[in-house]
């Protein structure tokens, strides 16, 4: 195993406009912002990220030449509440623009990790809440971890433009025991994060916290380790096929512009095969989990983590070995935090190539010819860590073209108590301790430049075909093709009983039989959104309702729930791009896919959950005049034996 690492650059190295933020530049906004007389002692930087221009100036770039960075921020006045967003250039060291924010319309800031450290010492301080530990039973609070959760956004009298989280709270036995298993439930705080006191206590009830620990991590709980496993070493005694220069990857055809953000983690900026544009942005825009509880405790629980938590801001550090194996390059994150001051996170991409089976085989009859090739693909992939759950994000670029984003989920389940008067809405895990049924709904924006700017999409339809004169033996089926014209159209639900995929095409090039170059989409067909339509979650997260939108680019829609989307009422981003109705067929298309897993947990998934996965594939349809993997050689002999 191989640990390549490139650590914090320089200010100097900045020589794109879509390279990554330096600590430097961070720094320079910060001290700009103080400046201007916007950042101080009680104002905080929920996010601070990079400004990425116009996709023509980008696009327009010309290596060597000047450019402008800039960056956005979000800032909170943590003593009124009161918020504004920001645009500083650093190029210029000026504030170019400042918006005030309206929580009742335009939401709230995300939620900062300071925040998440207050609530513990505002619910241990309330009467309220201490009398309520107590009727459990529960005397040692500082074993008792209080849980911060965001509050979304119910209309509930009293709530109206108040900063909020909403607090549960969990038992732990001894310092090292994991309080998942212990959850103290009926019992939900409603805190106030700019008065810093509880605004509300919801009581439904004492039920029994649950007494089994699920300490996945002590021997004494799991046993000893099985000793019946033999090493699997991954080498590459040559060194690894791609090439680094900065934030540019080449490998086997291949290019591509790594960046990271606060909110979406890892981009991957101007995909490219043998210099031939696909993607020019892919990202995990926003993802939510709705849990399925209709109870006073919990009916509020859905959660955004991109939105509300920035996916980016928790970003593991990844290890040799466990997170990754083989021959591997890491990439740091360098993140500001909310007073503004870089942090790096070390190992936070990994990159790395791996085997992937038969690529293509066939032993001829007639020849007796008989050739194989292996099939090999390039994984970038980071790890977040959202509360209970972790998530990791696998993007795979493959020789013939294709490219797969793979998302898995594993964790802690997030715990209820458990009996039959809940059993339409949990499992039971273990022994009296529940699992609500929830979903992990994944949005990936996809924007599009196959072989150029100007596509169309068509929604494609395996169609059966009846019987009569054209089909007298009931054998043939065929195609539908939709064309999607305009926004309007652009709301498709996927559908297994006809292979639906959605096929991006360039009207403007064709291949050599005089057909348009194409990419297509192929989703996995699990479901969507499973709230009611009329609720509050449905009107956050119209994205997660349709398996895909399709919309005309504009540089300031880059997120399907909105921008703010904490507390946030509903009705932005998508359903707000989309009422006026912009043409998309030969213009410059966004795809946003929405897919994701519906979690009815299962014993097995406690005390840890073993990984569940989820994706998409897009793939070449005609962009490629044939195989463009004829040209692979064989493997050689010394790793091809029995």
């Amino acid at each position: 195993m191989t640990d390549l690492h490139i650590g914090e650059r320089a200010q100097t190295a900045v020589g794109h406009p879509l390279d990554r933020l330096t600590a430097d530049e961070i720094r320079t906004a910060a001290d700009v912002l103080r400046d201007s007389k916007l950042l101080g002692d009680s104002v905080r930087l929920p996010v601070l990220a990079l400004e990425e221009p116009p996709k023509a100036e980008v696009l327009a770039f010309t290596p060597g030449t000047d450019f402008d960075r800039r960056v956005r921020a979000v800032l909170l006045d943590t003593a009124t509440g009161s918020s504004r967003s920001a645009v500083v250039s650093v190029t210029r060291k000026q504030v170019d623009d400042v918006t005030d924010l309206d929580p009742l319309v335009d939401g709230q800031p995300p939620i900062m990790l300071e925040e998440f450290e207050l609530v513990d010492a505002i619910v241990k301080g309330d009467a309220g809440w201490r009398d309520a530990m107590a009727r459990r039973g529960v005397t040692d609070l500082d074993l008792v971890c209080a849980c911060p959760l965001s509050a979304g956004a119910f209309d509930l009298p009293g709530e109206e433009g108040r900063r909020l989280l909403r607090v549960l709270s969990f038992l732990q036995h001894r310092p090292s025991d994991h309080p998942w298993a212990h959850p103290i439930d009926g019992v939900v705080a409603y805190v106030d994060l700019v008065t810093r006191e509880v605004v509300e206590i919801v009581d439904a009830g004492v039920v029994p916290v649950p007494v089994e620990e699920g300490n996945f991590d002590d021997a004494a709980f799991v046993g000893p380790d099985r000793t019946s496993q033999r090493p699997i070493e991954i080498t590459q005694p040559e060194g690894p096929s791609f090439q680094v220069d900065g934030d540019v990857v080449t490998w086997e055809g291949w290019t591509f512009r790594l960046g990271f953000d606060a909110r979406e983690g890892l981009v991957l900026h101007q995909l490219a095969m043998h210099e031939r544009p696909i993607v020019y942005r892919a990202s995990v825009a926003e993802m939510v989990v709705p849990y399925g509880d209709p109870g006073p405790v919990r009916f509020w629980q859905n959660y955004f983590d991109a939105g509300e938590y920035l996916l980016g801001q928790q970003v593991n550090s990844l290890e040799l070995g466990c997170d990754c194996v083989g021959h591997i390059h890491y990439f740091d994150a360098v993140l500001a935090d909310s007073a503004g001051e870089p942090r790096t996170v070390p190992n936070a991409v990994c990159m790395h190539e791996e085997d992937f089976g038969v690529l293509w085989k066939h032993t001829d009859l007639f020849t007796g010819s008989a050739q194989t090739r292996r099939q090999r693909r390039l994984v970038i992939s980071f790890f977040v860590t959202v509360g209970n759950y972790d998530y990791g994000f696998y993007w795979y670029l493959y020789l013939d073209g294709t490219i797969e984003l793979e998302v898995k989920a594993t964790g802690v389940l997030f715990t209820a108590a458990y009996d039959e008067k809940v059993a339409d809405w949990l499992t039971e895990v273990a022994p009296g301790l529940g699992a609500p049924y929830h979903q992990h709904l994944f949005c990936a924006r996809l924007d599009m430049t196959v072989d150029g700017i100007r596509n169309a999409v068509d929604e494609v339809d395996v169609r059966r075909v009846p019987s009569g004169p054209a089909n007298a033996y009931g054998n043939a089926f065929g195609r539908t093709v939709t064309r999607i014209a305009s926004e309007a159209e652009g709301g498709r639900l996927a559908d297994a009983s006809l292979a639906r995929s959605w096929r991006i095409e360039n009207p403007e090039r064709t291949n050599r039989l005089g057909r348009p170059v194409a990419y297509v989409l192929r989703p996995q067909e699990q479901p969507t959104l499973l709230a009611d339509p009329g609720s509050s979650i449905a009107r956050r997260a119209a994205f997660a309702t349709k398996h895909l939108w399709v919309t005309r680019y504009a540089e300031d829609e880059r997120y399907p729930a909105g921008e703010f989307v904490n507390q946030n009422p509903g009705g932005a981003g998508i359903p707000a791009w989309t009422v006026g109705d912009r043409g998309l067929d030969g213009e410059d298309v966004v795809l946003w896919h929405t897919f994701g897993v519906t979690h009815v947990p299962r014993p097995e998934d406690w005390p840890v959950m073993p990984v569940d996965t989820c994706g998409f594939v897009l793939r070449p349809h005609g962009f490629f005049d044939r195989n463009p993997t004829l040209d692979v050689p064989p493997s050689a002999g010394s790793s091809c034996h029995a």
